[in-house]
């Protein structure tokens, strides 16, 4: 039995790789030890030293009586408004984005390349250009300031994305499939529906992740459209560090801006494996 030895390559490789690890779990490390001390222990500054005596009444506080401005109700009420923006924003841009994925593959309408150009210019746009436009449009429809207006913002600017993904995926799907279940009577919608979405799980699982990370980590579109009864949990992070008055409370701020970053790290640490199958399943391809 040999003896596996490490060329100089691998020993670089892996240095590098435990120094990233390090450089991005090095801030969340502070964050988490942060916000299980209190103040007094906070104020002896050994910021990478373990809480002396764990105590959670910052994550309370944190949830349900912290400032977010002029009111103290903690970053509860963000939690939701991200949850109820972020579910039908995912939902419709994921089938909005397959639809037009499939019919740019598979039925090739007159123009598509050119409409799916324009598609994948969108995904290139900053933000800030589109933002007075859509402002404009959405007061003009009376849905400035409103739940549906931020998740038509979201839809909006997920599609080029999301079609970009399963066009793509679905430009690796065998064509006798598609001509089969036109053969055998099948419609547009017949196929859609009952043909490529069960086999489109792979992408479908890539495309929830990337929608659901980037709405619920957005702060820009939620500040200017969602108002001020729909400010999703990333803004309501933004008041409460800001609008800190007297003494500012390091493991309150810590544990909200842990508490908002929860969801995304949870489904990056859980769902990580199924994004790299959905990848190496075809987001790539075509």
């Amino acid at each position: 039995m040999s003896k596996r030895t490490f060329s100089p390559a691998r020993l670089g490789i892996y240095a590098f790789l435990i120094s990233a690890a390090l450089f991005f779990l090095l801030p969340l490390y502070i964050m988490l030890v942060t916000s299980l001390k209190s103040m007094e222990e906070i104020r002896l500054g050994n910021i990478f030293a373990l809480p002396m005596q764990i105590t959670l009444q910052p994550w309370r506080q944190a949830w349900s009586s912290t400032c977010t401005g002029v009111a103290c109700e903690g970053i509860r009420g963000g939690f939701w408004n991200s949850v109820a923006i972020t579910l039908p924003s995912t939902v419709f841009a994921i089938f909005l984005g397959a639809l037009n994925g499939y019919a740019l593959s598979f039925w090739r309408p007159r123009g598509a390349q050119f409409l799916f150009g324009i598609l994948l210019a969108g995904a290139f746009i900053p933000v800030q250009v589109m933002m007075f436009p859509l402002l404009r449009i959405l007061a003009s429809l009376g849905l400035f300031s409103t739940l549906p207006g931020i998740v038509l913002v979201h839809i909006i600017f997920g599609m080029p994305v999301m079609t970009l993904l399963f066009r793509n995926y679905y430009m690796g799907i065998p064509q006798e499939l598609f001509h089969a279940a036109r053969i055998d009577g099948g419609g547009f919608f017949r196929i859609f529906i009952q043909l490529m979405l069960p086999m489109s799980l792979p992408m479908i699982v890539v495309a929830s992740i990337m929608q659901v990370t980037g709405v619920w980590n957005d702060y820009i579109l939620g500040l200017v459209f969602a108002g001020r009864e729909h400010l999703p949990m990333t803004v309501q992070l933004n008041n409460v560090i800001n609008t800190t008055t007297g003494i500012r409370l390091y493991n309150v701020n810590m544990a909200a801006t842990i508490l908002t970053a929860l969801l995304p790290l949870s489904i990056y640490f859980i769902s990580g494996r199924w994004f790299v199958r959905g990848i190496a399943a075809g987001a790539v391809k075509g």
